[in-house]
């Protein structure tokens, strides 16, 4: 029986599941590269090498990644919000083009329109029922600052330290931000998060995965709009 529950609990969260690992085997595989890149300029440049434990513990491993991680929460943010009041005919990734804006209560299923096994706060009123409609958004902005705090953080300890090996003057946290590397950093992942999305909306009008919610089913029509395969 409990073996049972094991393999139901696995396979009711196996997406989740299959990229948290994928996550972990990524970020073990960057941090040993990270390393060896790491250790290969500080030959060239006349300092020691360090362990893979200081290495993780460093400014130049905090930066590269917070900096993937503050652009992969952006693209959400923006995906989450932008999704209510734009369209875009013949894209699973849309909502129907006569749906533009946030639904009505009936649509939500919210307050007097909640039903039993709706949660809570989507039963009440007021402030809690604003909050809740609002938190998916609310919480991945939330992550999305962090992260970036996390960035500017690291970045200026990591661009500093470069400073300090050029014999060079170091920086203030807020001197850090009006730099090119700290932008140029933060605008490359950004273009690359708003590319990938631009893409898989267009492409997945005309294009198909079979069994894929992400994708028409393989017959439907090019126009078919907001409909999973």
């Amino acid at each position: 029986m409990r073996e049972r529950g094991v393999r139901k609990a696995l396979r009711d969260n196996g997406l989740t599941l299959v990229f948290a690992l994928l996550f972990v085997a990524a970020l073990a595989g960057q941090a040993l590269t990270g390393l060896a890149l790491y250790n290969e300029q500080a030959v060239a440049d006349g300092v020691d090498r360090i362990s893979l434990l200081q290495y993780v513990t460093s400014s130049d491993f905090a930066v590269d990644v917070a900096e993937n991680w503050q652009s992969e929460y952006l693209q959400f943010l923006l995906y989450i919000t932008l999704t209510a009041w734009f369209v875009q005919r013949g894209s699973p990734e849309s909502k129907p083009v006569e749906d533009v804006g946030l639904g009505s209560d009936r649509d939500q299923m919210v307050g007097r329109w909640a039903r039993a096994d709706s949660p809570r706060w989507a039963r009440a009123s007021g402030p809690r029922l604003w909050l809740y409609s609002a938190s998916l958004g609310a919480v991945m902005g939330l992550l999305f600052l962090l992260s970036w705090l996390a960035q500017s953080v690291a970045g200026t300890s990591a661009y500093n330290e470069q400073q300090l090996r050029q014999l060079q003057a170091p920086v203030s946290w807020a001197g850090y931000l009006t730099t090119p590397d700290f932008w140029n950093r933060t605008l490359q992942n950004w273009q690359s998060e708003f590319l990938a999305v631009a893409s898989m909306v267009a492409l997945s009008i005309y294009l198909r995965q079979r069994g894929s919610p992400e994708s028409k089913p393989v017959g439907a029509p090019h126009s078919a709009t907001s409909i999973e395969g």
